[in-house]
């Protein structure tokens, strides 16, 4: 369950709320008594982001934005990003939802399992590969890029598609770094890094201290 509380059908007031609702989970359905929605998911990031209509509203005008006909990039450049931005910030959802976005646009599975190890694979083209290192810069680098990946970049993009991908990419990041932090859809799950317990009768000792040798010798 994420950590904070879901809204209910019934407390709903928002028209583009109840839109939605009844478009991912049908018509009348409570999603917080009966979640689940068509891709599989249980669809709390709807329920929780209902906590704030107007936030609710704006993130889903959001997604309009990435897929407006008004757009210049590639989609599969474009959904390349938001998956690679997903893989960085280890966010299962956002991966998961836009690998299934790049099956949609035939991109192959072999290309889509290689998206975590893109630098050392060989199945990407020369322009998608640049496209990846870019999201890496957004995304692990926190924007931090080298003028030569820019410069790639405008052999074969625009200024004005240069611009939309960093925003879709970065608006990306940010869905990750939220749906990982409250613990919304496939993010919820236990903290993978945590103390691997020693054996049974173990005892604390510097091993690295020469003046403490280990105990048993």
């Amino acid at each position: 369950m994420p950590v904070l509380r879901q809204v209910p059908r019934a407390e709903v007031t928002s028209e583009v709320v109840h839109r939605y609702y009844d478009a991912l989970f049908g018509a009348g359905r409570d999603p917080v008594a009966e979640p689940g929605t068509a891709t599989g998911t249980p669809g709390d990031w709807w329920t929780v982001f209902a906590l704030a209509p107007d936030i609710f509203k704006h993130a889903v005008d959001g997604f309009a934005v990435y897929r407006h006909p008004e757009r210049k990039i590639d989609p599969v450049l474009r959904e390349l990003g938001q998956t690679r931005a997903g893989w960085v910030k280890s966010s299962q959802f956002v991966f998961s939802q836009h690998c299934k976005s790049l099956r949609s646009l035939g991109v192959s599975d072999e290309k889509i399992a290689a998206v975590p190890h893109w630098a050392v694979s060989d199945v990407f083209s020369d322009q998608e590969r640049a496209v990846l290192a870019y999201a890496d810069c957004l995304t692990a680098g926190d924007g931090r890029t080298p003028l030569e990946v820019i410069d790639k970049l405008k052999t074969f993009w625009s200024d004005e598609e240069i611009f939309e991908f960093t925003y879709i990419t970065t608006l990306y990041a940010m869905h990750a770094v939220i749906t990982r932090a409250l613990r919304m859809e496939y993010d919820n799950r236990p903290e993978a890094i945590v103390e691997v317990a020693a054996p049974k009768g173990f005892e604390a000792q510097d091993f690295l201290n020469p003046a403490t040798p280990p105990k048993g010798r």
